[in-house]
């Protein structure tokens, strides 16, 4: 099953735009969450899906946009979850390329 992948631009888009808004899934450790992360978005960190599975079949039926640092934990994670049928996209570049492409206020490291 290929993973949808959405770039910076678009997703913000979707964020600003009219129409329904993803969900946010940030999928980096608690501590890189709590230098930056996209608003309103929902922390569940890649190494504990395990253990949080019924948190994310909540996810089933609503589009989402899987995020970590450059983008590859978040390719996982969303080719994770079309397995489970949850229709996730993973940001391309991550919140790294986010904060170059669209808002350069975000800090990086």
């Amino acid at each position: 099953m290929p993973v949808h992948e959405i770039v910076p631009r678009a997703l913000h888009q979707q964020l600003t735009g009219p129409g329904e808004r993803p969900v946010l899934l940030d999928v980096r450790t608690p501590e890189e969450n709590a230098r930056v992360a996209l608003p309103d978005s929902v922390l569940i960190p890649l190494q504990e899906f395990g253990e949080r599975l019924a948190e994310l079949e909540t996810l089933r039926g609503k589009p989402v946009v899987v995020y970590c640092h450059t983008g590859v934990r978040s390719f996982h994670a969303a080719a994770f979850l079309a397995s489970r049928g949850v229709d996730a996209a993973s940001l391309a570049g991550g919140i790294d390329r986010y904060a170059v492409e669209v808002d350069p206020s975000l800090p990086r490291y």
